[in-house]
């Protein structure tokens, strides 16, 4: 089994990597038949040096490995004929702007596996960066707090050197008695909970939240039942919600009569209720301040959202009774933070974090013969069709 390391050729450029030096070194170590290549790369948070250091071979032509890992999409011209291929690929949600890409990969013969589409038997997402988006999102939000209401200044994430190095600068501001909720208990959820609790910020039931006032900064998490209810008032489960989701509607607005900043870290399915509506950032009672939609789908279940931002930039105001978006000092906007790209901002701790993963949960299936079915059921493409699983994908493909 030949794995190889590519470059990575999307703009702007990502820093990030599937496996650090040290991961590599390891999987070689375990699984002697594996041969591991790295492409050359002058972007990336380790370097060449780095590689060759841990006895990794860097090339300029990885076109002889069988399986690719990259982080974001490929572009067309570079994907090679007939190998198989770990990104992200952005396509499982028929995202227009990625047909070209998908289509290519099958007149490619590509056998394509997204790191999304990576789960356990029971559906749950094994990989990704979210972790590592809580907490820079949750760094975000009180940065752009600090900003807007001018009471400190922080660096941007991308400036330091870690997660130790964002706590760090957190814990230096003594902060006002602030409301923080947390939609979502997935990666990222738990990311920015991690980040709270780092922060010696105190976490209190939702029930405790939304009823009493607090002599310091406390959080609540968070999850889908706790925002929405059923349209006929019955109590059920997550189960039913998720089988069901349009018979849902938001039961959100009594966290915004009472929050001063709400992170965003859940995941939407398409057909779920909008979460905090337009009607509701227009209410007079609402006290939201910031937002901090890590999750960030645009024209999605966050009203606020109207464009994702950049790191370069990552903050706007939104006006809530107009409807559009101003500058952030604006007196009556809310600071909206809605970087897409978030964990670009720890590169080394991210990819440090991410090959782990993929070295606990997926290498092995290389080497067992999928045992588990990790791989069969990631696997989006082969033999230059769409796999069982991903037919949904097929009027996508077809243009329609």
């Amino acid at each position: 089994m030949k794995f190889g390391i590519i470059k990575e050729r999307k703009n702007p450029p990502d820093r990030r990597v599937v496996f650090s030096p040290n991961e590599l070194a390891k999987i070689k170590q375990q699984y002697h038949d594996c041969t591991v290549k790295v492409e050359s790369s002058d972007i990336r948070i380790f370097t060449d040096v780095q590689y060759q250091s841990m006895g990794i071979e860097v090339v300029n032509d990885v076109s002889d490995c069988d399986v690719l890992f990259g982080v974001k999409e490929v572009p067309v011209d570079h994907l090679i004929p007939n190998k198989s291929y770990f990104f992200f690929s952005h396509t499982i949600k028929k995202q227009p702007y990625n047909r070209k890409l998908l289509q290519a990969v099958l007149e490619k013969n590509i056998d394509l596996y997204d790191y999304e589409t990576i789960v356990d038997s029971h559906n749950r997402r094994l990989i990704g960066f979210g972790r590592y988006a809580g907490f820079v999102g949750t760094y975000n939000a009180f940065r752009a707090f600090g900003i807007k209401f001018e009471l400190f200044k922080m660096p941007k994430a991308e400036t330091l050197s870690g997660k130790d190095a964002l706590t760090a600068h957190l814990k230096r501001h003594i902060l006002p008695p602030l409301k923080i909720v947390v939609t979502g208990t997935g990666k990222v959820g738990n990311g920015a909970a991690e980040m709270l609790k780092a922060m010696k910020i105190k976490e209190v039931t939702p029930e405790n939240f939304l009823a009493k006032n607090f002599t310091q900064a406390v959080y609540t998490q968070i999850d889908v039942l706790d925002y929405n209810k059923r349209k006929d008032g019955q109590v059920l489960d997550f189960i039913d919600f998720h089988n069901n989701p349009s018979e849902y509607i938001s039961d959100f607005e009594r966290f915004t009569k009472v929050s001063d900043i709400y992170i965003t870290a859940h995941f939407h399915a398409n057909d779920a209720p909008v979460i905090l509506s337009r009607e509701m950032l227009q209410a007079n009672d609402c006290k939201i301040k910031v937002v901090a939609d890590i999750s960030c789908d645009v024209n999605g279940p966050i009203a606020c959202t109207l464009r994702s931002s950049t790191i370069a930039d990552p903050l706007y105001g939104y006006l809530p009774n107009e409807d559009k978006e101003v500058d952030v000092f604006h007196p009556a906007a809310i600071v909206v933070m809605a970087v897409d790209n978030l964990p670009c901002e720890l590169p080394k701790d991210s990819s440090e974090g991410f090959g782990e993963m993929f070295s606990e949960h997926v290498i092995p299936a290389f080497f067992n013969g999928d045992k588990d079915g990790i791989l069969k059921r990631a696997k989006i493409t082969e033999n230059g069709k769409l796999t069982e699983r991903f037919g949904y994908l097929q009027d996508y493909v077809d243009g329609k």
